[in-house]
């Protein structure tokens, strides 16, 4: 396993979340949030093929992170995001999100958005990088431990300018990322 101070090239593999992954997915939904989602939850979202897409990034045959989006009229709301704490500040996140904001567009969605903790300074700035900016807040939206939630929004995430933010962020991250997840888009 990488050093957790240094990035090192990956070779990352974003495939279609699958089932399989589920029982590496739960182990980090269990490590990185203080009420993580179930199986029975994860299963529901799998299943809800015409309006949700989720990803996995894998290194090697271990799955080290996911992300999910769902998809309604012009907007899409990225639902979870999660990388192995063994494999944080390896850039997982940011392939995951561009993976995400690359993809929303192709269904549609004009606007990205999301909720994150009040507290969760690094993913704020993560998604600050990607425009994400404040719009909002949700009191207690977070039940375990009564904090609030950020409301962040990325706009025009169709446009040409938003494309080449992506492909600023994407040239800053080194080693490969092979996208299997075309076969998700076509629906």
């Amino acid at each position: 396993m990488p050093d957790p101070v240094e990035p090192v090239p990956l070779s990352v593999h974003l495939v279609p979340l699958r089932r399989r992954h589920l029982r590496s997915v739960l182990k980090i939904e269990g490590q990185v949030y203080p009420r993580p989602w179930t199986l029975t939850l994860f299963m529901s979202e799998l299943n809800l093929r015409t309006s949700r897409f989720y990803i996995a990034a894998r290194v090697g045959s271990s799955v080290v992170g996911y992300a999910g989006l769902m998809y309604a009229a012009d907007e899409a709301h990225i639902t979870n995001i999660a990388v192995d704490p063994a494999w944080q500040r390896h850039h997982i996140g940011s392939r995951l999100l561009l993976n995400l904001a690359r993809s929303a567009p192709r269904f549609g969605a004009r606007h990205l958005t999301l909720e994150v903790r009040v507290s969760n300074a690094a993913a704020q700035a993560l998604y600050g990088r990607f425009g994400f900016r404040t719009e909002g807040l949700r009191k207690n939206y977070y039940a375990e431990s009564n904090e609030d939630a950020l409301i962040m929004w990325a706009h025009d995430v169709d446009s040409p300018e938003y494309v080449e933010r992506l492909d600023e962020i994407e040239a800053g991250i080194a080693g490969e990322t092979v996208d299997d997840t075309e076969g998700l888009l076509r629906r």
